[in-house]
């Protein structure tokens, strides 16, 4: 299975987000998921065992109990994969860190201009 088949599954994702915080016992993801989705424990149990054949999830046995922990192997290959197109919200994301300093240099420096006028070159100048 490809990891966007594993991934494109709202209910995996929120197991990966649940599990993003460390280990979890699959009864404590089961009560969530049933809670949040409305599925059934067999239907958890099913999206547990995609993850873990997947290679997204490790389980470990503790008698009964079964915990499950995020396996980042297959995340990093997703990562890797996205590094094509980062730079499409990188560019964006550059210049809104850019305006949102602009917007701090004003308020720190008690500028009062209104939100048209603020940013401009001028504006920058008199703050420096």
């Amino acid at each position: 299975m490809h990891a966007f088949d594993v991934l494109g599954d709202p209910v995996r994702r929120r197991i990966l987000e649940l599990l993003a915080s460390g280990e979890q016992a699959s009864g404590a993801l089961a009560a969530v998921l049933q809670e949040e989705f409305g599925i059934s424990q067999p239907a958890v149990s099913q999206h547990l065992r995609v993850l873990r054949d997947s290679g997204f999830a490790r389980v470990r046995a503790e008698g009964a109990r079964r915990f499950y922990a995020v396996d980042p192997t297959p995340l990093r290959e997703v990562d890797v994969w996205f590094d094509q197109f980062r730079r499409f919200w990188d560019q964006h994301l550059d210049a809104l860190d850019t305006e949102l300093r602009r917007g701090v240099r004003a308020r720190d420096h008690g500028d009062q201009a209104s939100p048209s006028r603020q940013g401009t070159a001028a504006d920058t100048e008199e703050c420096a």
